[in-house]
This record gives structure tokens, C-alpha cells and sequence, in this order.
């Protein structure tokens, strides 16, 4: 089915499967509650329904394999912080989930098997998108907790638009994005602590039909990270200023 707008959300970090021919290599209780999992992000972007905004989730977590890394493992970001790999062998805390090393064959295998599927699933329907209204918008939503002492000594602040250096995205898109969520009642910094993941960076380009954009959100915007619970009355906070992005994201788009 032709979409009716060029607009796509990725959520890669919601998942919190784990395939069975996963499971011997991690500890119990990181099969139980994987504690990176961005939570809830696909259920606070569901309004994306009525907006006719197709969304699509990765159902596996990201302990399995990182779908916003480097597939070379390459480093992100190159200024010390703490990275998680490809596949990870620690929390972002550097605390181990393994039970026994994994090999590089396995590594292999999961990209085959998760990582380039979920990266050809993203790759089809933004074409289709290009044929359709002869231009893409990939939007990768993130969530992260309010401090991470590996990757940043300070609080996070509660959104940061990433655009890689504004170069996945046009200038008139992201200071559109960068106004409406700053029309809000939260705090947005623009590529600084991060500037994008791997997706942003592979699918978005100045030179080519298809823009990307991530969005990065602290999580107690929308939930009790304590609890690991979803907050509605605080959620509805955010969804109403995600809603006016995406509407005037699409009317930017449709002009």
C-alpha cells in the first residue's frame, strides 16, 4: 500500500526480545529486564496512527545487536564517552550481561539475521516513499535515562535534536523540528551529547531525496524510571508536542 505521506519513524531501541538461540549467552536477569531498552517509545509515538505516519519497531533488544552502530564497529562519537558495541558485552554502565563471550561468527550471524534485514525493511519504504512524493523523512525516536555518569557527568537535558552536524537533514527541516519542540515546555539542546546514530547518519544525506532526523528524550519525561512505568499524564505532555511537530513536519513536506 502507496503511504500517503514521506514522512517514517524508526524505533530500534524498544524491543526487549531475546531469540532463543540468543538466550545461553546472557545473564538471567538482563533476559528479564534489558535495562537500555528505550521504553515505551512506540507506545508515546502511537498517535503516529492518526497522523497516517507508518512507524516501525525492531522487536528485539538491543543486547542482541545495536541497530544505531556502526556495523564495522566504528566509534560514533571519537571524544572519550563510553560506547556501547555492536553487539554488547556490558550496559551502558559498563556492568557485564554475558554469560560467555559471544565469537565473531555469532556477531556475523545476528548482523545477517537482525541487523541488515531491519536496515532493508527501513531502506524499501523509504524508496517507496521517493517514488511516491519524490522526497523521504526518516525519524529515529530515542530514549535515554536522565544520567548516564559514562556518557555525560551532567543530566541529560529533556530532548536533543541530532542531524549529524546538519548534514542528514535541510536547514529549513531541522529549524523547523528545532522550533516547534522548542515551543514546548522542555528543554532542547540541537547535536550535543549526540548528533545521531548510525541510522540517522546512513539513510540521511543533503545529497540525495531522503532527510534524516533523530530525537533523543530523557525518560522521565514520559515515565517512572525507577519503576520502569509509563507516566499517561506525563506522557500526554510530550505527545502534545511531538503531534505539532509531526503536523507541521508534513506540511512542510507536502509544500
Amino acid at each position: 500500500m502507496k503511504p500517503s505521506n514521506p514522512i517514517l519513524i524508526s524505533v530500534p531501541h524498544s524491543g526487549t526480545d531475546f531469540p532463543s538461540e540468543v538466550q545461553e549467552y546472557y545473564k538471567d536477569h538482563v533476559l528479564d529486564h534489558p535495562e537500555d531498552t528505550d521504553w515505551f517509545i512506540g507506545k508515546l509515538y502511537d498517535f503516529s496512527a492518526e497522523l497516517e505516519i507508518e512507524m516501525v519497531q525492531a522487536p528485539y533488544s538491543r543486547y542482541v545487536i545495536d541497530l544505531n552502530r556502526d556495523p564495522k564497529q566504528g566509534s560514533l562519537y571519537k571524544d572519550g564517552r563510553s560506547e556501547t558495541s555492536l553487539v554488547p558485552s556490558t550496559n551502558f554502565l559498563g556492568v557485564s550481561i554475558l554469560k560467555k563471550e559471544i565469537p565473531e561468527t555469532e556477531i556475523q550471524r545476528r548482523l545477517n539475521q537482525y541487523y541488515w534485514p531491519y536496515y532493508k525493511t527501513l531502506e524499501d519504504k523509504l524508496k517507496l516513499r521517493v517514488e511516491t512524493f519524490g522526497k523521504a523523512l526518516l525519524f529515529d525516536a530515542h530514549s535515554i535515562k536522565r544520567n548516564v555518569p559514562t556518557i555525560r557527568k551532567e543530566d541529560f537535558p529533556d530532548m536533543i535534536l541530532g542531524n549529524a552536524d546538519q548534514t542528514s537533514a535541510k536547514k529549513e527541516i531541522i529549524e523547523l523540528a528545532l522550533s516547534k519542540l522548542k515551543a514546548g515546555p522542555f528543554d532542547v539542546n540541537h547535536n550535543d551529547p549526540f548528533k545521531g546514530g548510525h541510522i540517522t547518519r546512513y539513510f540521511g544525506s543533503l545529497s540525495t531525496e531522503i532527510q534524516a532526523l533523530q530525537l533523543e528524550m530523557s525518560q522521565d519525561l514520559y515515565m517512572n524510571e525507577e519503576t520502569t512505568t509509563y507516566s499517561k499524564e506525563k506522557a500526554n505532555k510530550v505527545r502534545g508536542v511531538l503531534v505539532e511537530l509531526f503536523k507541521a513536519l508534513k506540511q512542510e513536506l507536502d509544500a
